[in-house]
């Protein structure tokens, strides 16, 4: 398994900065080669402030898990720039951080885990009480992070939800968005500054302007109306493309009660 994580050198700041591309840990987290003690080595080397870059469609929940630990664990503070996709087991990831930003155009997605399981009756409902488990340790780092309620946040990993960069913001998934000056401050909407802008009247008059009556109509037909798109084609196409980037491969059931074990600390 190739590493999935590189450290690349900022040249405007000459800082080295922390980046996740891809599936994060598409085999196993617990190779020969790529192992936990090679990232936590790694990281190390990099005291103090950290930038971290998060490109990923998800991966191993283990491997997320014990890489969030180790970023919070990180003696530095710890900034999560979302620049596209933090999905699945990357979105544990981006939780991260001290701060977590995210790209106008970056998205968040969370789900359900899920596993490979075989075996008979007592073994299914054993995946069902593990995966459980797992679901609630989630929960854990999503809870910590946006201050939502369990019941909220599990309900929003049960119909896998998408997150675009304002929805992510608005419900504390992120704490701003890239680009963007956090000093300002939402905008009326232009529909409701121009019903509020009445003209001055200098003279009232008993009978009504014809032409204030003409103008009536015109604003009216100035104002858009609101567009209507169809989420589901957009959803099918974006998890279209990521299923091809990155095909879904859960965890086998004898490899999840062990690993699970690394979430209760």
């Amino acid at each position: 398994m190739e590493k999935f994580w590189n450290w690349i050198k900022n040249e405007d700041t000459g800082e080295t900065e922390l980046y996740f591309e891809g599936p994060i840990s598409d085999s196993t987290w617990y190779g020969d080669e790529i192992t936990p003690g090679l990232f936590k080595d790694e990281l190390s080397k990099h005291p103090g402030n950290l930038t971290v870059w998060l490109c990923s469609p998800g991966g191993d929940v283990f491997a997320a898990s014990q890489i969030y630990t180790m970023l919070r664990n990180h003696k530095g503070r710890i900034t999560v720039k979302i620049d596209s996709l933090a999905a699945s087991a990357a979105s544990v990831v981006a939780m991260a951080g001290d701060e977590t930003l995210i790209s106008p155009t970056g998205m968040i997605m969370c789900h359900d885990p899920s596993c490979i399981a075989s075996g008979n009756k007592a073994d299914m409902e054993k995946a069902i009480e593990l995966l459980e488990e797992v679901k609630e340790s989630i929960i854990n780092a999503y809870e910590e992070k946006t201050h939502l309620s369990r019941a909220k946040i599990a309900k929003m990993m049960t119909e896998e939800t998408w997150l675009n960069a304002k929805k992510a913001l608005q419900l504390g998934f992120v704490d701003g968005i890239l680009f963007t000056d956090k000093k300002d401050k939402p905008q009326a909407e232009p529909d409701e500054e121009e019903e509020n802008d009445e003209p001055l009247k200098t003279e009232p008059t008993e009978e009504p302007d014809e032409n204030e009556e003409e103008q009536k109509p015109d604003k009216q037909r100035k104002t858009p109306d609101s567009m209507i798109y169809s989420p589901s084609k957009t959803t099918a196409s974006l998890m279209q493309k990521i299923s091809a980037a990155a095909p879904a491969t859960g965890v086998p059931i004898n490899q999840l009660e062990k690993r699970l074990a690394l979430l209760k600390y």
